[in-house]
């Protein structure tokens, strides 16, 4: 059963139904699945009076489209079978939100909750040396993006190292995203991936007809949500839930255990919490605490979101989950066996293919931006306010009606960098999860998460066919 499968052959299980449903030339599939290239290194970080080897991981899964795009992982336990498998899904991820780019993925082994700042600083530039030097990075090549255990510093140090290596790139800010805005990042793009799991659950919601088969009703008043890692995705995903009106954040799980409150969580001030504790959520004030978070991850509840790593729902688990919806804002938090049975009981898994898909779009858009060398809105956003401010004093004299001062900043109010950024993310997970639902009608008696390994395949088979890769 899939309980003894690695990360990567959990992977491939799901691409397998999927493949199953489609009718691919032969050897196509094959293709598709296979991680096209892969490199695990060593190198000596200077640490005190010393040196200390870190070991490290780049896999670039598909070149069906160029660059490949993937974040990096810094954790201890970080793997070659992790990132393949993270690189995959990567692949598919971007086509399934039609993000012109091929899948990959890496990662530092070290743990950067333990390491000073000094120390990360010196690996993550050695580490973007080592991609430089092996032609695994670049704006036209490989564009890294933050994962577990970095942000937005250590992308502005893969930034500075790639431009002080390829001082001749003028697009050389366009090598890694999720950078700082003030580094030629992009407004909102740290809360990306969790506002996508908010517009995805949101797009659920919005037809009664695609929740009445669990048991719920349109819309997220009311609902009560459980969320399972309170890191960058699961705060971000749980405090916007939270701004959903009547939808309430009654659990939340982390490393040391979990809290219950049935009234709801205030999301800012449990995270406050955490920071004072170094990380943990026992002795949060007004809530239960239970040092097995696996009692909250299977509590009374209507979504689940799992936030944090790989393999969280099993088999040993998936019974006992009373949640109507899993949410799959983490990368493979559910086994394919699991995912298997979750569907057997009625409960509906928006799979991470899709829901998961909300940085790798904004990370599009800043790289987007970094191209074309000029902010989102500076040539339109006084254009859009003056059209916009004639067409209310039009109105005026029509209707005789005056507008307030308010209403006419408010509504006249040019588009910001954040508003276009925010209005292409929504977008793309209405349109994604059409197309996810189309496939589902198609192929009657299958998962969501089928249904989108279906769309991502069918687009990465028409690519290569189209490319004459393949006859």
């Amino acid at each position: 059963m899939s309980e003894n499968l690695t990360f990567t052959e959990n992977v491939y299980k799901n691409f397998d139904r999927a493949i199953a449903r489609l009718n691919l030339p032969r050897g196509l599939a094959e293709k598709i699945k296979v991680c096209n290239s892969m490199i695990q290194f060593s190198f000596p970080v200077r640490d005190g009076d010393g040196f200390r080897i870190v070991n490290a991981y780049r896999a670039e899964h598909s070149v069906h489209k160029r660059p490949t795009k993937g974040g990096i992982r810094y954790e201890v336990h970080v793997n070659a079978d992790e990132v393949v498998a993270l690189a995959t899904l990567m692949t598919l991820k971007c086509a399934v939100v039609n993000v012109p780019f091929g899948g990959a993925k890496g990662g530092i082994r070290i743990d950067p909750r333990k390491e000073s700042a000094e120390f990360i600083e010196r690996a993550t530039r050695r580490y973007t040396a080592e991609l430089y030097y092996k032609n695994f990075i670049g704006p036209g090549v490989d564009v890294p993006a933050p994962d577990m255990g970095c942000g937005e510093r250590e992308m502005a140090w893969i930034a500075d190292t790639y431009a002080t290596l390829a001082h001749h790139d003028v697009d050389h800010l366009a090598c890694v995203t999720g950078k700082p805005v003030a580094q030629g990042g992009i407004s909102g793009r740290k809360e990306a991936t969790g506002r996508g799991v908010q517009f995805g659950i949101r797009e659920l919601f919005r037809s009664a007809d695609d929740v009445k088969g669990c048991g719920l009703s349109a819309g997220l008043g009311g609902k009560r949500v459980v969320v399972q890692g309170l890191g960058n995705v699961g705060y971000h995903a749980a405090k916007f839930l939270a701004e959903e009106d009547g939808c309430r954040i009654v659990g939340i799980c982390e490393r040391d255990g979990a809290i219950w409150n049935d009234a709801g969580l205030d999301v800012d001030a449990v995270r406050r919490h955490m920071d004072e504790t170094n990380g943990g959520v026992k002795g949060f004030p007004g809530a239960t605490y239970f040092e097995d978070g696996d009692k909250v991850l299977c509590g009374p509840c209507d979504i689940l979101v799992p936030a944090a790593l790989e393999n969280q729902i099993t088999e040993a688990n998936a019974d006992r989950i009373q949640a109507r919806i899993i949410a799959e804002a983490a990368n493979g938090p559910t086994t394919a066996a699991a995912s298997e049975r979750l569907f057997q009981r009625g409960v509906i898994v928006i799979p991470d293919l899709y829901l998961n898909a909300g940085g790798v779009t904004v990370s599009y858009f800043e790289w987007s931006k970094n191209l074309a060398h000029i902010r989102f809105g500076r040539l339109e956003k006084r254009l859009e306010e003056g059209r916009t401010h004639r067409l209310m004093q039009a109105i005026e004299r029509l209707t005789d009606r005056r507008f307030g001062d308010d209403e006419f900043t408010n509504v006249a109010r040019g588009a910001d960098e954040i508003d276009r950024v925010r209005a292409g993310l929504d977008d793309t997970m209405r349109t994604s999860y059409a197309e996810i639902r189309t496939a589902q009608r198609r192929f009657p008696g299958i998962d969501l998460r089928t249904a989108a390994y279906i769309v991502a395949i069918d687009k990465v088979a028409t690519s290569y066919m189209q490319l004459g890769v393949w006859p």
